[in-house]
């Protein structure tokens, strides 16, 4: 069945579709500053630290051995060198930061998407990040504020931008190697590693998956079953809903000339 796109801007606009951003949505960029592929970040870590020829190209594996055969600050290192410089946001990244959705899903470490959150109000959002268990034992997500501050719990309202695998800002969470993800995983039917808040805001709505391939277990880590819908979620009225999916549209059409920014 095919769906048009103002039928998904008027479900992303109505609260019932909630954005899944993945790692070649960076290609959209007009400036993409950081690596947009498992495959490019893979080259660059390990053009930094010397592994195993076999695995040079296989992301999680050689991020295992650097976490192995060197130690856990060095993976941390080349990531935080990966991702230093921040991508300009493309015209769907302002589209999907600008309809104001209570949870969007970012699935990379590049700050893209926090850069642009930051021209909402600042007491209007907070990040959640997947914690590594070689680095965070026993705590599977931290909440930080719009500043980077970090949160003693998720704030009970506001939108929620969840990087379920973590990110260089603020404080360099990274779940990238065999061993974080095993973690992860063994855990993940039980709904251990998701925020709570997070599979609230999933109750009965679809993901649409943008830049993003589901081949490996990495993309469940948001996913899963769905439960109730969300306790007091509201939908915004019929005049909002078509100004926020002409929004959509616009950036929809803008991002389709590679390189156009917001």
């Amino acid at each position: 069945m095919t769906v048009s796109v103002q039928t998904i801007a008027e479900r992303l606009c109505a609260g019932g579709v909630i954005p899944y951003l993945g790692p070649a949505l960076l290609a959209l960029c007009p400036d993409t500053a950081a690596p947009a592929t498992p495959l490019a970040l893979a080259e660059i870590i390990t053009a930094k630290v010397s592994v195993q020829h076999k695995i040079r190209t296989r992301l999680t594996r050689a991020a295992q051995f650097i976490e192995n055969f060197k130690h856990r600050k060095s993976l941390v290192s080349v990531m935080n060198e990966a991702f230093a410089m921040t991508s300009t946001p493309s015209a769907l990244h302002c589209a999907l930061a600008a309809i104001g959705a209570g949870l969007v899903v970012d699935n990379w470490y590049d700050d893209t998407s926090p850069a642009r959150w930051q021209a909402r109000p600042q007491d209007g959002w907070a990040q959640l990040q997947g914690l590594s268990q070689a680095e965070h034992f026993g705590h599977w997500f931290a909440a930080y504020s719009a500043d980077g501050a970090l949160l003693d719990a998720v704030p009970a309202s506001g939108a929620l931008l969840y990087k379920p695998i973590g990110g260089r800002a603020p404080a360099s969470n990274y779940l990238v190697s065999d061993s974080d993800f095993v973690e992860v995983m063994t855990e993940i039917d039980i709904q251990t590693p998701i925020p709570p808040a997070v599979q609230a805001w999933r109750s009965g709505r679809s993901f649409l998956f943008l830049g993003f391939e589901r081949r490996d277990d990495r993309g469940r880590i948001a996913g899963g079953r769905r439960g109730h819908r969300r306790r007091g979620a509201t939908r915004p009225r019929a005049g909002a809903r078509t100004a926020c999916a002409g929004r959509f549209r616009r950036g929809h059409r803008s991002a389709r000339a590679r390189g156009r920014p917001c």
